[in-house]
């Protein structure tokens, strides 16, 4: 239900509605339960909020004493009917899924003018979709039905069977379910008898219950973790809100989204304010519990939406969905939250999926109208950066450096690493700290093939310095920074020893070379065409005249000025320069690049996807000229004119084609 804008300055249709209308309930007649005056918002501003939010500490003392929530361990009705289609211990690996909400229906369940439909084919539609898109669970944002009579509860009780044992739910009371007057200790209500926790407990995701059966919680499992929903009252009591601290305290590594129906309101420009009742929730029980990191509430229109700062310094996103004002009581809109954890993203989407199924053709206007919602506060994208927000109550250990003997599989040629006891000194050494000339990088193989840092042309001792930075998977936890640059000529190259094997090595059975690498966020000045690595020596040398130019080397790993990766090679058995070229590489972000070849084609891959421009021609081998190989630049005309600019991790070099999951990055997992 809406008390939108109890502010001044509302038109008089909606502060002065004809008292015996619907628009008498909806715009300004409800009275506040605890104080019967009328329900208003506070009027608080964006920056004014955010400013209370730090500044006012949480008053503990009216939280009141633990009270003892059920577990849903603890009953007996568990059994065949129990939804054992989406598990907590068998939940969605996949690192993208959709959590669904739907707000205030309440004008379709208004006694004899109701028609469920609306709400009906929204549910179905979760249901057929719920294992192509991953749907993992829907709530509800409360004000169900109108009047919260027998007979409204029994058409909502039907509607929600659509759900009953194949998809996981939590439904919540808002004023219009129960007596708007009363809190969550009111005892029983047909809402209760209907979608109290014998109902939810059904579920495979029901966690539990407060004693007087207003507020449940769920764990689900999704994007291989677990989460935590938090469905409370409209009107959480003393009682009730020391319910849900006691369950986030006996929770606390779980990601929590908190729903109810009043918490926050919203004026035309779509900014969320906190309500009374929220401001009390947001003291009481939000902002100091680190793991609440999402709010949705209903009851209020227009929707809206915020950003809050809690305790620890985090982010509480507050969101508002309420369409009951538009078209058909809302026509069962319904918001879809798209979890990706590998973007670090949440897309909302707001549809109803009822006009939907109409033919676009046969819809009428007002249906092709309220068909989407595609405003800024309903259709729109999050960014969030899930580990580093719930790095507080949930920090995910970082893979153990692994021994370079556990990464040297059937095959490996030559591995580099940049720590003890790969680079001479590398143990002791501050991040930071220059690298002395004629350092060596030992080949931990064994094979002979050691490194000698080199700076060029006279560059100064930061052109190449130790690093504490690495990939996440990355065997070693320790890398070189590379300052390299085209104006003036500076850098700095690991060239291999003159009788290292790896100088004259053909590989016309098949390679993989593989490298951790980042660039610098910013990435400033001009480095095009900048080598990662490469091995000395003219194409022309070689006998190949077929390419760019004789002068370049005769395998190189290069960055062009849009940050292109080019990988260009000169086969053993042909003259040609077959070249793969991937998409533009970002900024600031470890990666890691691989180059396979299986003595007939070469592919390179990005963090274990296959770029696309890879050459169809047939590459077999490298034509080495018995020249160093070389980290960190690429000669033209036998010099180098730059170094490389970022930092590189470990180098591995296999005398085979490697599958994806023998990569450097799958042995880490």
């Amino acid at each position: 239900m809406n008390d939108p804008h109890s502010t001044a300055g509302l038109d008089s249709a909606r502060t002065n509605p004809d008292a015996n209308s619907p628009a008498a309930q909806d715009a300004g007649g409800r009275q506040s339960a605890a104080t019967g005056a009328p329900d208003r918002q506070p009027g608080l501003g964006r920056r004014a909020l955010l400013q209370a939010a730090v500044a006012v500490p949480v008053a503990g003392a009216a939280v009141g004493l633990p009270t003892a929530w059920q577990p849903a361990a603890a009953h007996a009705e568990d059994g065949p009917d129990r939804d054992v289609t989406t598990s907590r211990a068998g939940g969605s690996e996949n690192p993208r899924f959709r959590i669904a909400v739907m707000p205030d229906t309440q004008y379709l369940f208004d006694e004899d003018s109701s028609d469920p439909t609306p709400m009906r084919e929204a549910f179905r539609h979760l249901v057929k979709r719920r294992r192509e898109d991953d749907i993992v669970f829907v709530a509800h944002l409360g004000d169900v039905t109108e009047h919260g009579s027998e007979h409204e509860i029994d058409l909502a009780d039907r509607a929600f069977r659509e759900l009953d044992r194949k998809l996981p739910y939590s439904v919540l009371a808002g004023n219009h379910d129960v007596d708007g007057s009363t809190d969550d200790q009111r005892g029983d209500s047909p809402y209760l008898d209907a979608f109290g926790p014998h109902r939810l407990r059904r579920t495979s995701t029901f966690l539990g219950a407060s004693p007087g059966g207003y507020n449940h919680a769920h764990v689900l499992r999704a994007g291989d973790r677990e989460w935590l929903i938090l469905a409370l009252d409209w009107r959480v009591s003393d009682a009730g809100l020391a319910w849900a601290r006691t369950l986030l305290d006996e929770h606390p590594t779980l990601p929590t989204i908190l729903t109810t129906h009043d918490l926050a309101s919203a004026g035309e420009d779509g900014v969320a304010r906190l309500s009374d009742h929220g401001t009390r929730l947001w003291e009481g029980l939000i902002r100091d519990h680190d793991q609440v990191f999402l709010t949705l509430n209903g009851h209020y229109w227009p929707s809206g939406r915020t950003v809050l700062r809690n305790d620890a310094g985090n982010d509480v996103h507050v969101h508002i969905a309420n369409y009951q004002d538009v078209y058909y009581g809302g026509a069962g809109l319904l918001r879809l939250y798209t979890f990706d954890l590998v973007r670090n993203t949440i897309d909302v989407e707001t549809f109803s999926p009822w006009l939907l199924g109409i033919d676009a053709d046969e819809r009428t206007p007002l249906e092709a109208e309220t068909v989407e919602r595609t405003g800024e506060v309903d259709r729109f994208s999050l960014s969030i950066d899930f580990e580093a927000r719930f790095a507080g109550f949930a920090p995910v250990p970082p893979p153990a450096s692994r021994p370079a003997e556990a990464v040297m599989p059937r095959g490996t040629v030559a591995y580099w690493r940049f720590d003890e006891p790969g680079l001479a000194g590398a143990g002791a050494a501050a991040d930071g700290e220059p690298v002395d000339r004629d350092t060596v990088a030992r080949d931990l193989t064994g094979n002979g093939n050691d490194l000698v840092a080199t700076r060029l042309h006279d560059g100064p001792a930061e052109v190449l310095t130790f690093s504490g930075e690495h990939h996440p998977n990355q065997p070693a936890h320790a890398s070189l920074r590379f300052d390299g640059g085209k104006n003036p000529d500076r850098g700095a190259v690991l060239r291999a020893v003159a009788d290292a094997p790896i100088n004259g090595m053909t590989f016309e059975s098949g390679y993989t070379i593989e490298l951790f690498a980042r660039l610098p966020d910013p990435f400033e000045g001009d480095h095009s065409f900048m080598g990662l690595l490469s091995w000395e020596g003219r194409a022309g040398d070689a006998g190949k005249t077929s390419g760019w130019s004789q002068d370049e080397p005769t395998c190189s790993l290069n960055l062009s000025g849009e940050r292109f990766l080019q990988y260009v090679v000169y086969p053993t058995d042909r003259d040609a320069d077959p070249t793969s070229w991937s998409h533009a590489l970002p900024v600031g972000r470890w990666m890691h690049i691989a180059v396979v070849n299986d003595g007939r084609q070469t592919v390179v891959y990005v963090d274990g996807s296959r770029i696309a421009r890879n050459p169809t021609q047939r590459s077999k081998g490298i034509a080495t000229l018995g020249r160093p190989f070389a980290i960190g630049g690429t000669q033209f005309a036998e010099q180098y004119s730059h170094g490389f600019y970022g930092w590189i991790g470990d180098v591995r070099i296999s005398s085979r084609a490697l599958r994806s999951k023998e990569f450097l990055t799958a042995e880490g997992r």
